[in-house]
């Protein structure tokens, strides 16, 4: 990692500084880091100026996974004379759809929504994460760890998170501006942001670098982390 720089992480929907930790000691940031809280904002651009506010710096590296990626697409469009090195994890970049799929993908997050505030966090997880993580970690510390993760939110924050994700923008135009070297990175697996929509990204990023991460889904950096430290820090050197 480059010592003079600061790395941004932005964790996705109901993640912490737990989504981070598997890969931070293999990449050797030491203290040079800070990983992004939203508390109860529930819009993508509210949370990425809320982040630039409180990150000094104009060579920031910025990594964002999932919905925390959108926010780093944010950012991309706010402040992109701050930003050096940009990676964008598990994420995808257009909005929400209209009509009836959108319509559901509404209802399964209000019904996701409503099991967290009746029956708690944990049990909304435990209906919600099996989609997220491949198989071969149901029923895993890996697993356990990501339902931990998603206890330590509350409803409030996400509902706060689900209508910022409900309201995302489309970012193409964005990623057709970004010039800073970029790394794309998903889970082979990934039902959630597939690694098609990464290949349509790589195409519209002026200088990006594509990394598909085997045996893992949308959840890649907690079931893989070796891997994908490995992919983070050969980009680096190469960029």
């Amino acid at each position: 990692m480059y010592s003079n720089q600061k790395l941004v992480l932005l964790p996705g929907l109901l993640c912490d500084e737990d989504i981070w930790t598997p890969i931070l000691e293999q990449l050797n940031v030491s203290d040079n880091f800070t990983i992004a809280d939203y508390g109860e904002l529930d819009d993508l651009a509210a949370m990425a100026k809320h982040v630039l506010t409180q990150v000094e710096g104009d060579q920031l590296i910025v990594f964002g996974h999932s919905m925390g990626g959108r926010i780093a697409m944010e950012i991309m469009r706010q402040a992109p004379e701050r930003v050096s090195h940009l990676g964008l994890f598990d994420t995808a970049y257009r909005s929400a759809a209209s009509g009836e799929k959108g319509t559901q993908e509404k209802e399964k997050r209000m019904v996701l929504l409503e099991i967290s505030k009746q029956k708690g966090m944990r049990v909304m997880g435990e209906q919600w994460a099996p989609g997220m993580v491949h198989p071969q970690f149901h029923h895993s510390p890996v697993f356990d760890a990501i339902l931990d993760m998603l206890e330590r939110k509350t409803p409030t924050i996400f509902a706060a998170q689900i209508n910022a994700l409900l309201n995302r923008p489309d970012m193409e135009s964005v990623l057709r501006q970004i010039d800073c070297p970029t790394l794309l990175l998903c889970g082979e697996d990934d039902l959630w942001s597939p690694v098609s929509v990464h290949q349509e990204m790589k195409a519209l990023i002026n200088n990006a670098t594509l990394s598909v991460i085997p045996k893992c889904a949308h959840m890649s950096i907690m079931e893989q982390p070796e891997s994908v430290a490995n992919a983070i820090s050969k980009w680096l050197k190469e960029s």
